[in-house]
């Protein structure tokens, strides 16, 4: 698979396919609720692997790069990324007991995930691509694959 040419490109991607799993739990879980934690646990591992790369490759160079640390997008980010967590984990919790009763903290998540990629998709991604070369885009897209799956991979029990 060939690296795209932009986080942008990359990161918006990965909204869509973590957005499709959502959904595919919300539509599965009183139905099929097997088949709903196995869409769930993938859409927990891969969003907290998403948030991962942002905040320990992307925001790092965003900020070596503009000098904006404490004034700049990525606080905010990093606020909204620990209610995302929180949000997921309250699901998680649920799901772990088999209650598919989790409608008001989707929606609560959703709300906030549609608002968060918004400003990232349309503010914060392009602003990375316009202060970084190819070279640190490919940098970045290397250096995603080195973080160990435990900084991310917890969920489900681990089955």
């Amino acid at each position: 698979m060939n690296e795209p040419a932009t986080i942008t490109t990359f990161y918006e991607e990965d909204h869509d396919r973590l957005d499709e799993l959502f959904k595919t739990f919300q539509r599965l879980k009183r139905s099929d609720f097997a088949k709903a934690k196995d869409a769930f646990k993938e859409f927990k591992v891969g969003l907290q692997r998403h948030i991962v790369w942002e905040e320990e490759l992307l925001f790092p160079m965003w900020e070596e790069k503009t000098g904006m640390i404490e004034d700049g997008p990525t606080p905010v980010m990093r606020f909204e990324h620990s209610q995302i967590k929180q949000l997921l984990d309250t699901i998680h919790q649920k799901v772990e007991k088999q209650n598919p009763e989790t409608d008001q903290e989707e929606q609560a998540l959703l709300n906030l995930l549609s608002s968060h990629n918004r400003k990232e998709e349309r503010a914060l991604y392009p602003a990375i691509d316009n202060v970084t070369s190819a070279e640190e885009r490919a940098m970045i897209f290397s250096n995603m694959n080195t973080i160990p799956e435990d900084r991310y991979n917890t969920c489900c029990g681990q089955d």
